[in-house]
């Protein structure tokens, strides 16, 4: 695969696109199967690029950034396994809940989580009422 800077003459933007070989792109290219995404141009020509070396000094970095993100993801499943051992899941009527146990003071007792709309942690929010948005992992994404 080589990914090429693209330029539209029609409406003079760039962009990316990927191909699975320069001879693909000629391919493409001498087809007249390339055209801008914006104006549907086909006087899309490449643009002049740098290619980019693989050394060890620049692995390093990219071992270092997964490491980052490894441990990132790993504090985050810590954070969702305390939340389902303390907290009740609610799901998609979590404002509902959360409502419920701020005006209702006899519903005190184990803390709620679940899914919520922007709007809706807007709207809880100027009631006064505290929420936290956590990012979750589904079991899929791992």
């Amino acid at each position: 695969m080589i990914k090429y800077r693209l330029n539209c003459k029609g409406c003079n933007i760039n962009f990316d696109s990927w191909f699975a070989s320069s001879k693909e792109y000629e391919k493409l290219k001498k087809k007249k199967l390339l055209s801008c995404h914006n104006c549907g141009s086909l006087r899309v020509e490449k643009s002049i690029m740098a290619p980019k070396l693989i050394s060890k000094t620049n692995n390093q970095g990219v071992d270092q950034d997964f490491k980052k993100i490894k441990f990132i993801k790993n504090t985050i499943k810590e954070y969702q396994k305390f939340i389902k051992s303390n907290f009740r899941y609610v799901g998609e009527n979590f404002a509902y809940e959360a409502r419920s146990i701020h005006y209702d003071k006899k519903k005190k007792g184990k803390g709620i989580y679940g899914t919520a709309s922007k709007k809706d942690i807007l709207e809880l929010k100027q009631e006064g009422i505290n929420t936290q948005i956590v990012p979750w992992i589904d079991k899929k994404d791992n």
